[in-house]
């Protein structure tokens, strides 16, 4: 199969851009393009069209941002659109079956890891949180299933101690792209061997809450070094000091044995906030005061003073 691709791109957010402008600078044709509605953004709440949205209007790509991807309407409209593939990346909403079979060669998905494991709505994050030293993206062929069709192509990408959750969908938005290219090579090939997830490898990436970000100190400075990392850029991670919240980011696991109680504020200085926690010490070099901008500790400490010796709680 030689010929050009006649291909649906169905994405919304930052993430799916690179995928998009990979397809839009390739060898194969992009015939429409599906994201969500534009949403209120900003105090004034005024409608803004998603990123996606933007990039094929700057590609003259026809847009379709249909409110129900279920109804016949729109299921009529990709039957006229004719693709030989769709390819998905991060579009937000449950796809039906009649739709991911619809094309000849189905539907492919750009998925932020290695699948089984990580499954679900938020896998960089939680690739980050739990501490993994590498992820990276597959395409799969979607079915009905939560991210379980079968692998077709996987790529590996280290995480380091300094990634967070924001600069890990960075690197692999790009990789993505990069990704799904080779991918449509090997498919026009004939050599993309699709792959049976193992079902039983399977873990779960749900969606985050702010909750989640309250910051228990009885846990070890590295389980809160990845979960900090991993709530940033949102929705960050977070404890009280005087009633105040305080947001924490750039963490830095300090090896040394603990005789405060968890929480407590041992040193504030140019190099960071040393805090107890339940085993070792955790260092953390930016942080955000309530009512106040993200800065680092050391431009803080230039206008203020902070209570060593009390406990975050």
């Amino acid at each position: 199969m030689k010929k050009k691709l006649r291909i649906l791109f169905m994405g919304t957010p930052d993430f799916a851009v690179p995928v998009l402008q990979a397809l839009v600078d390739g060898p194969d044709e992009v015939i429409a393009v599906i994201c969500q509605a534009d949403k209120p953004r900003g105090r004034g709440k005024k409608l803004s069209p998603p990123p996606v949205k933007i990039l094929a209007e700057q590609n003259n790509l026809p847009v379709y941002q249909p409110a129900s991807v279920r109804k016949e309407e729109f299921l009529d409209q990709v039957r006229t659109l004719n693709p030989d593939l769709i390819v998905v990346a991060a579009y937000g909403k449950i796809l039906p079956g009649v739709l991911l079979h619809m094309p000849p060669l189905g539907t492919i998905n750009v998925h932020g890891s290695i699948l089984p494991k990580y499954r679900g709505a938020a896998p960089i994050q939680w690739a980050v949180i739990n501490g993994e030293k590498e992820t990276g993206i597959t395409i799969m062929q979607m079915d009905e299933g939560m991210d379980t069709g079968d692998i077709l192509l996987p790529v590996v990408l280290p995480i380091e101690d300094n990634d967070t959750a924001g600069t890990m969908f960075d690197k692999m938005a790009g990789l993505g792209g990069k990704a799904l290219l080779e991918a449509l090579e090997l498919l026009k090939a004939g050599t993309l061997k699709p792959i049976k997830q193992d079902d039983s490898l399977a873990t779960e990436a749900p969606m985050l809450n702010k909750e989640m970000g309250h910051l228990d100190w009885t846990k070890s400075a590295e389980e809160l070094h990845g979960l900090i990392r991993g709530l940033d850029p949102w929705p960050s991670a977070y404890s009280f000091l005087n009633e105040k919240r305080c947001r924490f980011f750039v963490p830095e696991v300090v090896q040394d044995t603990v005789s405060e109680e968890p929480g407590t504020l041992c040193q504030a200085d140019k190099d960071g906030l040393l805090i107890a926690t339940g085993q070792d010490y955790l260092r953390i070099r930016e942080f955000q005061p309530e009512g106040k901008k993200r800065m680092t500790v050391q431009a803080y400490l230039c206008g203020a003073s902070l209570p060593v010796g009390e406990k975050f709680s």
